[in-house]
């Protein structure tokens, strides 16, 4: 179905499992999501993959009309965001997203699962949605149909108990902030390792930053707390990690969530098992993808040419901006390591402007840089060419990065990125952080430390650890059981 229209699907259809998937709006919610959708469909699952309108042409824009046309048995469908109409091929400014979604989208969803489940709609009816935890409103909705509803928490478990925490550090009165001056005079240190579930290394700048507000009612502050607390009325809770990777954090999720709670990452690893073990037809499975950006497919090849663990990989994710000042920062820290670097620059990287690198910077790395405006992650990651990944410390980044075997360096811009980034550094072993106030000097040392020197040796040994530990924990029966069996990080 798009836009409307229903396109019958095979199978029995009174029998067949439906799952409506429901995503937050954004590529780093939408991406986990079609992964979730595909392993449900090699499962046996009719599944209906419900992005919004303004995605949805995004989404046409990148991959052509064939990237909403679907396979028997899954099928795309629209409904509106409640937002201003809008051609812009950017992320939605993610405030004005969470209100409008919260406000809006539950009438939109309930008519669509009435219409699906309907005798002429020719597909099976909804048995289930999975929506994205974010989309709370999806629990409304389906409720009032009268199918169940699982929450997809499409971050880290850390990141969920971070956000959980901020009624805990409000009573404390560590937060909101009194003034700026907190941000900068070293109060945001304040050690935090006695939070329930929570690494002992943590500090208070360490959990999500919308907690960073000098006002109660901050829109996304309040829409967080609101949406987290509302996985206590969903059927399930979903997860994209693996029990050995996030322990206290998951204990600490089962102890406050009434419904039960499942660890089914890395989905990356995962799907790729189920599409072997259904005997899925590959290729079209592949097809299935959810770029908003155009991918460039040139970055896999330039790799080839290169020695293996010899590259930079640098993606900021699909939400991160920075300034100009931030941009050339970056640019001479690559250029001045030494080292050859794949930079993926959105065309929106850059707040309120172009991002437009100097000259001299790209005569300067000319034959040992690739500029691209978007790639295919898994693959790059994949390459043996990629020695450290610059990231934003996303999930989708972290896990990805993890499935690969590659060390990080950290650069966290907002929400539970600060809490994957301290996680990956001082809990598992597999990064380093770049400071906030980026110097081109300080990213040299970081880039060439991370690449040739101890401490880089040491963090690539630790990733190629938790890859195994990834691996093992996709495999049938593969997950590893209580204390008895070592984490990686305690070997």
């Amino acid at each position: 179905m798009a836009n409307g229209t229903v396109v019958p699907a095979g199978g029995d259809k009174q029998q067949q499992p439906h799952a409506v998937c429901v995503p937050f709006p954004a590529q780093g919610h939408v991406t986990p999501m079609v992964k979730l959708a595909k392993a449900l469909h090699c499962k046996g699952f009719h599944v209906t993959f419900v992005n919004t309108e303004y995605n949805h042409r995004r989404l046409v824009r990148s991959r052509g009309a064939a990237a909403v046309a679907g396979l028997p048995g899954f099928r795309f469908a629209t409904i509106a965001d409640g937002l201003p109409p809008s051609d812009a091929d950017a992320t939605q400014d993610p405030a004005a997203l969470c209100d409008s979604t919260m406000r809006t989208c539950a009438p939109h969803l309930k008519r669509l699962i009435e219409r699906l489940s309907s005798p002429d709609s020719g597909v099976p009816p909804v048995t289930c949605v999975v929506a994205d935890s974010v989309m709370s409103f999806s629990l409304d909705a389906a409720r009032e149909a009268g199918v169940p509803c699982a929450l997809f928490w499409t971050a880290s478990a850390c990141g969920y108990m971070g956000y959980r925490h901020f009624q805990l550090l409000m009573d404390q009165g560590l937060a909101p902030l009194k003034d700026e001056e907190q941000l900068r005079n070293g109060y945001l240190d304040t050690p935090m390792g006695w939070a329930p579930g929570m690494s002992k290394h943590m500090r208070l700048r360490d959990f999500p930053t919308f907690i960073y507000t000098m006002r109660r009612g901050d829109i996304l502050l309040d829409f967080m707390m609101r949406e987290v607390a509302r996985a206590d009325a969903a059927d399930a809770v979903i997860l994209n990690t693996f029990d050995e990777l996030e322990p206290a954090a998951l204990d600490a999720m089962r102890a406050v969530l009434p419904a039960p709670v499942y660890t089914i990452g890395p989905l990356g690893l995962l799907l790729e098992r189920l599409a072997a073990d259904a005997d899925a037809d590959a290729a079209a499975l592949a097809a299935v993808r959810a770029s908003l950006w155009k991918e460039d497919q040139t970055c896999v090849r330039w790799l080839d040419d290169r020695p293996a663990r010899s590259v930079v990989y640098v993606n900021y994710g699909c939400i991160t901006t920075m300034s100009s000042e931030e941009l050339v920062e970056f640019a001479w820290g690559l250029a001045g390591s030494g080292y050859a670097f794949l930079w993926i620059v959105r065309p929106d990287l850059v707040r309120g402007e172009a991002a437009v690198l100097p000259a001299e910077f790209v005569e300067s790395t000319a034959g040992r840089c690739l500029l691209a405006s978007w790639c295919e992650q898994e693959a790059v990651l994949r390459h043996e060419a990629v020695g450290v990944f610059l990231t934003h410390s996303g999930w989708n980044s972290t896990t990805e990065s993890l499935c690969a075997g590659v060390p990080m360096l950290c650069w966290p811009f907002f929400a539970e990125q600060q809490t994957n980034c301290r996680y990956a550094c001082a809990e598992w072993g597999v990064g380093m952080e770049v400071a906030g106030d980026v110097r081109r000097e300080a990213l040299e040392a970081r880039i060439r430390e991370a690449m040739a020197g101890d401490k880089g040796r040491e963090m690539r040994r630790r990733a190629e650890e938790w890859k195994e530990a990834a691996v093992q924990a996709t495999q049938p029966g593969g997950r590893l059981q209580g204390v008895d069996q070592p984490r990686p990080s305690d070997r």
